[in-house]
């Protein structure tokens, strides 16, 4: 009886020096948990799949730089169709047969056929090997400059994602964490209950209480059953969650680091300074960022297709003829090209127009994101203090119900106090607990909402 009671004060009072804060200290359970999160998470592995589709975007506005050269053979077979006919036979023959005459000797040919000729080529082939090389392409130039820029932007959305699962794998911890302290305390008050039902028994078999008062100590036995039974089923699916975010089997025992309720965090920076790194480190900034040059990026393109030309220089080299003799038929063609569009119906100036609207927009939503920052920050900053005050409270309220409640256990025993007391100054003991737990991990909690809002790396 003595060593159940002590042991229950012993936690009752370190319970209350749980509540005390100062600077927080590293987990290395939770870092290590918050390493295999990041690199298990099935989230992450998809921002991961899309940094690798851009660099591939980028390596084919790369490929866009080198010469392009090309193996092109055709061959022909064609029957029917239209015919270009032309008599040159019967224009030329008479005027060679009177040149033959006069001269006396056989120097013109005189059975010279008439055209008549298939269009469409028949046993005719086409091998050759073409090449081309952009001199000068504003579009090959600024597409690849673009590319860089979003693929700078997709990395840093990836260390948003990072950022987000830290505080969310934090937090679903310390809610697994506050669930083994709700276990805990419904387990110690049942000891306590179950002491006062035998105390009871034997008051009433000395006939010095009535049986109701056995009664209605089982009766909160009962009801705290019922209660811890719900704390066991938040227990197990707040390790479910966890287990989840780290994506390994549900049913995985989750390790217990216990300095971090009894050394809470607290907040030494000024609110001015956390908004400064805020605005320095969140990655949401460097995003938009990275989005805005690809939009200036694509301002320069349009400007550049209005007023540059394009240059260019390429040629092919085969052979070409009727049949696959390669006698005589080869040839090469050198070539020198320039596009330079004088007039779309004003679709370029449009082009550009739109092209500089989306960048304004683009610095609106940055400018838009730097406040809602500040304000995040100046949310969290403020969450936590008062979660801070909240639990300087909630232990003040431990201590006096914890003296309240040995006073009326002592009245109890010794005859001085009803039991209706005795369960309503327990019921208080019970509440300031479960007020106080809560209220040290909701520190934990705010604090881990100031870090994701500064982008503090844990």
């Amino acid at each position: 009886m003595k060593r159940t009671k002590k042991s229950y004060w012993l936690l009752i009072s370190m319970a209350v020096l749980a509540g005390q804060h100062t600077t927080a200290q590293p987990s290395p359970i939770l870092d290590g948990y918050i390493q295999e999160g990041l690199a298990n998470n099935l989230a992450l592995r998809q921002e991961s799949l899309e940094i690798s589709r851009v660099v591939e975007s980028i390596n084919q506005a790369r490929s866009l730089f080198y010469p392009r050269v090309a193996f092109n053979p055709t061959y022909s077979l064609a029957a029917g169709g239209r015919r270009l006919e032309f008599p040159v036979g019967d224009l030329l023959n008479p005027a060679y047969r009177t040149l033959n005459q006069l001269t006396g000797a056989d120097k013109f040919p005189t059975n010279i056929p008439n055209v008549n000729q298939l269009l469409a080529p028949n046993n005719f082939h086409d091998t050759r090997l073409t090449f081309q090389y952009a001199i000068f392409n504003t579009d090959i130039r600024y597409n690849y400059l673009i590319q860089k820029q979003l693929l700078s932007a997709q990395e840093a959305r990836k260390r948003v994602v990072e950022n987000e699962l830290r505080y969310t794998i934090a937090t679903a911890y310390y809610q697994y964490l506050q669930t083994l302290d709700a276990v805990r305390i419904y387990e110690n008050a049942r000891t306590v209950l179950a002491e006062l039902a035998r105390l009871n028994e034997k008051l009433v078999s000395n006939n010095v209480a009535t049986k109701e008062t056995v009664t209605s100590a089982r009766y909160e036995i009962s009801k705290v059953d019922q209660q811890l039974a719900g704390a066991q089923k938040d227990r197990e699916t707040a390790r479910a969650y966890v287990n989840f975010l780290l994506n390994r089997d549900l049913t995985t025992p989750v390790l217990v680091d216990s300095s971090l309720t009894r050394v809470l965090p607290e907040s030494t920076e000024s609110l001015a300074d956390l908004q400064q790194t805020a605005l320095r480190g969140r990655q949401e900034l460097t995003q938009l960022g990275n989005s805005l040059q690809a939009a200036k990026t694509a301002v320069r393109l349009n400007e550049a297709n209005a007023h540059v030309l394009n240059l260019y220089v390429g040629g092919s080299t085969g052979f070409q003829g009727f049949g696959y003799t390669f006698a005589n038929q080869a040839y090469v063609v050198a070539q020198v090209g320039l596009q330079w569009d004088l007039f779309r119906g004003y679709e370029k100036r449009s082009k550009i127009q739109q092209a500089r609207v989306q960048t304004d927009a683009m610095q609106t939503r940055l400018a838009e994101a730097q406040r809602q920052i500040q304000l995040q920050v100046v949310q969290a900053y403020y969450d936590l203090d008062a979660a801070t005050r909240s639990l300087d409270a909630t232990r003040s309220g431990v201590v006096n119900a914890d003296q309240s409640f040995r006073i009326i256990d002592s009245k109890y025993r010794n005859g001085q106090a009803l039991l209706i007391e005795f369960l309503r100054y327990q019921n208080d003991q019970l509440t300031a607990q479960f007020q106080h737990s809560l209220a040290r991990m909701d520190v934990l909690v705010k604090r881990a909402a100031l870090d994701r809002a500064v982008a503090v790396t844990p």
